[in-house]
């Protein structure tokens, strides 16, 4: 959402007046954001700070789609056990879905952004993995813009286990498939009508691309014209800012 709802603690206009438009409109739609160290509370206050409503259920992340796809794999006989790499939204989300904690042999390793990440956390991990658990990463962003500039994000942690344990990770977030079918779910809305907004090529448009989804590329943030000139696959549309597309 930074750089399309938002742009760090700067807010912008033109979003807020989308996202007001939409909500006039009667659109549903939902937030899909690659965060997974916030709750969604936490989100909806970040929005809030920005002169946005939601609620927690126009929420989805990484975490949410990772605790469905887990719930889709589970045996209702006996709750999976995770061992998790990653912060409180990611945690809350696992945990209240009924996700058992198990350091040694969980049936899952999820590995997501922690920025208190030891050594030990990813020992644990790594031994896990290498002793037959399967491995999640959350998203695969390698860098996370900030004041200071591009900062490691969960991508990086994700690649160190996965360079101590010769083996890639399950990818859940933005660009993947995964999480743009689970949030479709929770939309309840027909493939055909649905457009994925965003300002990085990368996530955003790879995501409605690797999903069969109409994209909306809108230039407030991350990527730029001269860049996505580049790619071989196009948005389905471009725009400079949010005020430009009409419902």
């Amino acid at each position: 959402m930074d750089g399309t709802v938002y742009r760090g603690t700067e807010s912008i206009p033109e979003a807020t007046d989308f996202i007001k438009r939409l909500q006039d409109a009667e659109i549903p739609y939902l937030f899909l954001t690659n965060n997974t160290t916030r709750t969604r509370q936490m989100v909806v206050d970040k929005l809030a700070g920005h002169g946005i409503t939601a609620t927690v259920d126009q929420i989805y992340t990484p975490s949410l789609a990772t605790r469905d796809y887990l719930l889709d794999k589970a045996d209702t006989k006996k709750p999976l056990s995770v061992y998790i790499v990653g912060e409180i939204g990611l945690y809350q989300a696992l945990l209240q879905a009924g996700f058992v904690l198990d350091n040694e042999h969980p049936d899952y390793v999820v590995v997501g952004l922690d920025n208190d990440l030891t050594y030990d956390k990813v020992k644990k991990a790594v031994l896990a993995i290498r002793s037959g658990s399967n491995f999640i990463g959350t998203n695969a962003d390698k860098n996370l813009p900030n004041e200071e500039g591009l900062v490691p994000g969960a991508g990086s942690v994700i690649a160190f286990v996965e360079a101590a344990v010769q083996k890639k990770a399950l990818y859940i977030g933005k660009p993947e498939r995964i999480i743009v079918d689970m949030a479709l779910k929770q939309l309840d809305v027909a493939r055909d009508d649905v457009i994925l907004v965003g300002d990085n090529y990368d996530t955003d448009i790879k995501a409605g691309i690797n999903s069969a989804l109409d994209s909306l590329l809108v230039y407030t943030g991350v990527s730029t014209k001269n860049q996505v000139a580049q790619q071989p696959i196009k948005p389905t549309y471009e725009i400079n800012d949010l005020t430009e597309w009409k419902l």
